[in-house]
């Protein structure tokens, strides 16, 4: 029942969002570049859809393998900030300085540092949107590790690397899954900044641009769908591997 309740509701809430956007643009009367109805993206995908085949793919590697770095960087440095005192305290002002800097101002800079390298100015600046939460859960899920716990183990004589298998790595992989559920999204929005604003964009965000110069409204908004679709794809990746690695920390529903 619990299964089904997951599937259907997700579901019937998808149905109902439709619905009610084609209600809106049916009965405010809107042209279609205005506002495109859920009608109108059917014809665009089936004219489109090799484009939209190859956009996605191109779009959804790059945000990936930007995640991925994310990953890995920013658990190495949130277990730098966690573990030490000093670098938590220097390095925390340098990372939230850095991620209040609005990242479509770095797009025009990776393009002159990199010049040409378009897959590789994607990637970097899809891992440059996400790696921070992911930095910063860690950090914190690590500097308040009970000591209680770390003084146990190292009083029967477990090493350093026992402690943070037994106890720290534990400990800090719910706050881990739930930053790389929001570093998902924000992977997304780097790789499609590149995309729209390099002149040669490549992937999903060049077919928007594309369907704005030709004034193809319906393109656009299936664009954003189809980008909508891919992402709520991978944070249910996320999910799933967090139900595998750190199902015990989720509260049984009442």
């Amino acid at each position: 029942m619990q299964t089904f309740q997951k599937i259907a509701v997700p579901f019937i809430a998808i149905l109902i969002f439709i619905a009610l956007w084609e209600f809106l643009v049916w009965a405010n009367n809107w042209p279609d570049y205005v506002m495109a109805s859920p009608s109108d993206l059917p014809a665009a995908y089936s004219k489109f859809w090799e484009l939209f085949l190859i956009g996605s793919w191109q779009t959804l590697w790059r945000t990936v393998a930007g995640l991925a770095l994310a990953v890995l960087f920013g658990t190495l440095l949130g277990m730098i900030m966690g573990f030490s005192r000093i670098a938590r305290d220097g390095l925390y002002p340098i990372l939230v300085g850095f991620n209040a800097i609005p990242k479509a101002t770095l797009v025009p800079v990776l393009a002159l540092l990199f010049i040409g390298q378009h897959n590789f100015n994607t990637v970097l600046m899809a891992f440059l949107i996400s790696f921070f939460p992911i930095a910063v859960s860690v950090g914190i899920g690590l500097s308040t590790l009970e000591p209680e716990y770390r003084d146990i183990l190292r009083s029967l004589g477990a090493s350093r690397f026992t402690i943070f298998r037994k106890i720290a790595l534990p400990k800090t992989l719910p706050e881990f899954f739930g930053a790389l559920k929001v570093s998902v999204t924000l992977a997304f929005i780097g790789t499609n900044l590149v995309e729209i604003i390099s002149p040669h964009g490549r992937g999903l965000g060049a077919l928007f641009l594309s369907g704005q110069t030709n004034s193809n409204y319906p393109l656009m908004f299936a664009v954003l769908i189809a980008l909508a679709v891919l992402g709520i794809i991978l944070y249910y990746f996320v999910v799933l591997l967090e139900r595998i690695f750190a199902g015990w920390a989720e509260r049984p529903q009442q």
